[in-house]
């Protein structure tokens, strides 16, 4: 019995899954995370999916082929700020563009406005006496004499790790690379990260922003991953470790110790992807990806099968969902947008005596009241519980119990100053985070140049399926799929997921003037240095794909237009295909083209991955029944009707493909629970995804 195994450490809970290759028949886990230790939580899924696998095998030992893994931890060390101590060397007389930053407010009228502080404190940086120019020519050369002044500084200060950015070393690094070979040679053990090694791109700031981030991760997650990998080949002797990164691909476990920035969003890519492996399956060509946790929900969208990718976007905010509030990070990115809160999200009342939820959470410990942890205040799951959407006695397959008169406790806590009685205010917490979600997603589908009413969503995420159904409502979505497995949704993504590597190099320049020989030279030069990756992850050279990517606008704009085409060598004649999708593009998201203007390109990419397969998956375990199982009727909240009404509940793999019936309904799972509370045809598809059309509302 060949598996694969792919484990996901979310906020709340960590998540498990291992399924038989090539069969697809897959057995999930799961357990909440252990902040203090994340790799024992990883180390307990493992071990019960492999005594899982075990027992479906008749005691056959099974043989673990690959692990996959997804981590927030990189996220959160950055939130935390629990990174190491970190050194800065830059050219002289940039030392403050940490501090200055984009000198923006992101809240104009907010006089207790809180800036995000730099990760480096300005008495740890470095000013190298050298510079290049624009076009990385040298204005001051970098002496050997400079170099070991550096090296001294750097080693009074103590530091574990140091990153280097110096002016304009995205199109020249020879600087960088000279004064990294000899902090190298002075300090064997200090982690160094260059900015034309994490993101050789322009923008001082946000390229010394990323730079530094992942130079203070960096110590951290060599550490974190060395001890990972060393419980996998404990438990599963030989089995690589792949590492999911933030684009939709995953890497091998060295080259993620060498940048762990690109793991920063490595778990809600996972989620992205199963949804998108949902969605090719049913034959859907626009999809809104919802993935709904203990801690967060985040949406992507998705159009043709293919996720957008972002590559610049802001993390470890101080004012959640206001943009400016972050640490600018240049690294490719599944497009993903943060649009609400989790199950364990906090609910209060503001200052104004109004009801609001989040941003903070509750996490995995203590976990919201209902857990019986010690959780003292109302969180999402507190409310989903009281409405009825949540079965106490059956959560997580019954193996934990939820404690009903806890949750109703603390929303009664949460009601009194507002006279309100436990179901106003669990309906108020539900119902304002379906709205903020909902919001913030038609926002988003609106700023791709996209109408939600011709999406379909797919829910993932352990509360992904309690509030799919009413956000696509608010949307006007007519279709929501809910994916097998979606509890471990995330996990299903990191099996579906193809190695993958993107090389990026800025250079701006018209296109009219563009020196196509040079471009080639270096689009050769980062296909080389990408395809070595890709074979460190155990993708085989034939069966490869790429792209050629650009960053392009009108000379004098200020925003950048994401451009793609297949790969093809480049010459000359490559110009023409660049405009005429550059133009393609602008078209969409603006109306119109501007005359008279020239186009430019800022900053050419490579994008190169193993080849994308559709996944079927069955379930390996006995949870699939000969005959549909109905376990009762229980009272839930129906959002239109404004009042209680029973509704039967079914056991989700009970259902056969084909089955249809009507909602309101409730289908249980032992990871999740599928909730449509108003009326709507529910359908089982073939590969047990639930198909629900939304017929009122």
């Amino acid at each position: 019995m060949r598996i694969r195994i792919a484990v996901d450490i979310g906020g709340t809970f960590t998540d498990g899954l291992a399924m038989l290759a090539p069969a697809g028949r897959i057995w999930v886990a799961k357990t909440l995370t252990t902040p203090r230790d994340p790799g024992k939580a990883v180390t307990t899924v493992i071990t019960d999916l492999l005594k899982q696998v075990s027992a479906a095998g008749r005691g056959t030992k099974p043989a673990v082929t690959e692990v996959v893994h997804g981590t927030t931890l990189v996220a959160n060390t950055l939130i935390e700020r629990k990174g190491a101590r970190t050194g800065l060397v830059v050219t002289r007389g940039t030392r403050d563009v940490l501090t200055i930053a984009r000198e923006i407010r992101y809240e104009l009228y907010d006089l207790d406005l809180e800036i995000p502080k730099p990760l480096v404190p300005v008495e740890w940086r470095i000013e190298a006496d050298e510079r290049h120019d624009a076009s990385g020519g040298v204005v001051t050369p970098l002496t050997d004499a400079e170099c070991a002044r550096v090296a001294e500084a750097v080693g009074s200060l103590g530091v574990e790790a140091v990153a280097i950015c110096l002016l304009h070393a995205y199109v020249n690094d020879a600087h960088e690379r000279k004064i990294a070979a000899v902090l190298r040679k002075r300090f064997p053990g200090l982690a160094i990260s260059t900015s034309s090694g994490i993101a050789r791109e322009i923008r001082e700031y946000e390229r010394m922003s990323t730079t530094t981030a992942n130079a203070y991760v960096q110590p951290l997650m060599a550490e974190y991953l060395e001890r990972l990998d060393a419980r996998v080949h404990a438990q599963a002797p030989g089995a690589p470790l792949r590492i999911m990164v933030s684009s939709g691909g995953f890497t091998s476990a060295t080259a993620a110790a060498e940048t762990p920035i690109l793991l920063l969003e490595s778990g809600p890519a996972g989620g992205v992807l199963s949804a998108l492996n949902t969605a090719r399956n049913a034959g859907l060509d626009r999809m809104l990806a919802f993935d709904m946790g203990g801690t967060t929900a985040k949406a992507c969208v998705a159009v043709g099968g293919e996720p957008l990718v972002a590559h610049s976007f802001e993390c470890a905010r101080v004012s959640r969902f206001a943009r400016g509030s972050g640490l600018p990070i240049l690294i490719p990115s599944i497009d993903l947008i943060e649009i609400g809160a989790g199950g364990g999200s906090i609910a209060h009342v503001n200052e104004l005596g109004l009801l609001n939820v989040g941003p903070e959470s509750a996490g995995a410990d203590p976990g919201p009241a209902c857990y019986g942890q010690g959780g003292a205040r109302a969180t999402v799951t507190d409310a989903d519980l009281v409405l009825g959407y949540l079965n106490a006695d059956s959560f997580l397959g019954g193996e934990m119990k939820l404690r009903q008169d806890l949750a109703l406790s603390v929303l009664q806590a949460l009601a009194a100053p507002m006279k309100l009685d436990a179901t106003q205010v669990a309906w108020g917490i539900c119902d304002i985070v379906n709205e903020n979600m909902a919001s913030a997603a038609r926002i988003h589908i609106a700023e791709k140049g996209h109408d939600p009413r011709g999406f379909t969503l797919v829910a993932t995420g352990g509360a992904g399926p309690v509030h799919a159904v009413e956000v696509a409502r608010k949307l006007q979505i007519p279709r929501v799929l809910a994916t097998i497995a979606a509890g471990a949704g995330s996990c299903l993504g990191l099996l579906a997921a193809p190695a993958r590597v993107d090389r990026a190099w800025s250079n701006p320049a018209l296109v009219k003037d563009m020196d196509w020989g040079r471009v080639a030279k270096v689009y050769e030069e980062l296909r080389a240095d990408a395809q070595e990756e890709l074979a460190s992850a155990g993708a085989a050279a034939v069966g490869l794909q790429w792209w050629i990517g650009a960053e392009m606008r009108y000379a004098g704009q200020g925003h950048n237009v994401s451009v793609s085409l297949p790969w093809c060598k480049v010459t000359a004649a490559t110009e023409r295909a660049l405009l005429r999708e550059f133009e393609r593009r602008y078209r969409q998201l603006y109306g119109h083209l501007v005359p008279n203007a020239a186009p430019q390109v800022v900053t050419w990419r490579l994008t190169g991955r193993s080849r994308v397969k559709n996944h079927s998956f069955a379930w390996g375990d006995a949870r699939v029944s000969a005959r549909p199982v109905l376990r009762g009727r229980r009272q839930i909240w129906l959002p239109l009707k404004r009042r209680y009404a029973p509704v039967a509940v079914y056991d989700r793999y009970s259902l056969k493909p084909g089955t249809r019936i009507s909602g309101p309904v409730v289908l249980e799972e032992r990871e999740s629970t599928l909730v449509v509370p108003l009326r709507a045809e529910v359908r089982v598809l073939a590969d047990y995804t639930v198909s629900v059309t939304i017929g009122e509302g």
